[in-house]
């Protein structure tokens, strides 16, 4: 099972903060109250991640939501892993990872765009960043 990691509960919450503003400054939308459990549970429990299962139906549906707006793949179309290379030097994936791209799970995507990014070395974050913004 894949997990959550609370920076993409965060960035929901945001997405949704966003789209549907509170009325009146109490109020919250439907899925801002359910990404907000989520999000508080795990702060009292000092988890930085939640199992993608774990998530009530609501929540669910509100991070699948944000999920469906981010960009899907990491890949710039420059792939070192056809080279031989282990992990690809444009986008920073294991050979595993762009392997199984489209088999993984939402959170296990997320859980590689967490770590790619936090690397920071492949070229779609430096030498061809503007690939990546075309994207």
């Amino acid at each position: 099972m894949a997990a959550i990691h609370i920076t993409d509960i965060e960035a929901a919450i945001n997405h949704w903060r966003e789209r549907k503003p509170s009325p009146d400054g109490v109020t919250l939308a439907a899925e801002l109250r359910a990404l907000a459990e989520v999000y508080a549970l795990m702060v009292v429990q000092h988890r930085d991640e939640v199992d993608e299962q774990a998530l009530a139906p609501a929540a669910q549906a509100a991070w699948m939501a944000w999920y469906d707006t981010t960009p899907d793949t990491p890949c710039i179309a420059i792939c070192s892993t056809s080279q031989g290379d282990e992990r690809c030097k444009g986008c920073g994936r294991s050979f595993d990872e762009v392997q199984r791209w489209t088999e993984m799970s939402p959170a296990e995507k997320r859980s590689t765009w967490r770590r790619i990014t936090l690397d920071g070395s492949a070229w779609r974050f430096n030498r061809y960043a503007e690939r990546a913004a075309r994207a």
